[in-house]
């Protein structure tokens, strides 16, 4: 699924995968989040509610760019660093194609669906 992403009021390109979390999210759109950094490796925000975590797929470590969702904690999570590994608990979304140094400088994001 196609999304329209800005990060700090300036567009990339990214999409959304077909995991029942991913369809989850789309429907919380259109969001706006202020980011905050975690552990030099991710900026993550607050959802406003928790997402489904039924029918998860296999975890994998996440790589730069990729939008996820970290369930313990019901956060956004934006990598801008590749990940360490794998992780039951944190979902991947979709992916943001934007170099890693723009996203680990994001402050807020804007995410909708794409017309």
């Amino acid at each position: 699924m196609d999304i329209r992403v800005t990060l700090d009021g300036r567009p990339v390109d990214a999409a959304l995968n077909d995991s029942p979390a991913a369809g989850d999210f789309a429907e919380l759109l259109p969001l706006s989040l202020d980011l905050e950094d975690f552990h030099q490796t991710e900026r993550i925000a607050d959802l406003p509610r928790r997402l489904t975590t039924s029918g998860a797929p296999e975890p994998r470590a996440p790589k730069a760019g990729d939008l996820t969702y970290y369930a313990p904690w019901g956060n956004l999570a934006l990598f801008y660093r590749d990940g360490d590994s794998a992780n039951a608990d944190l979902l991947i979304l979709g992916h943001i194609d934007a170099d890693a140094d723009r996203l680990a400088g994001a402050d807020r994001i804007t995410i909708q669906a794409a017309p």
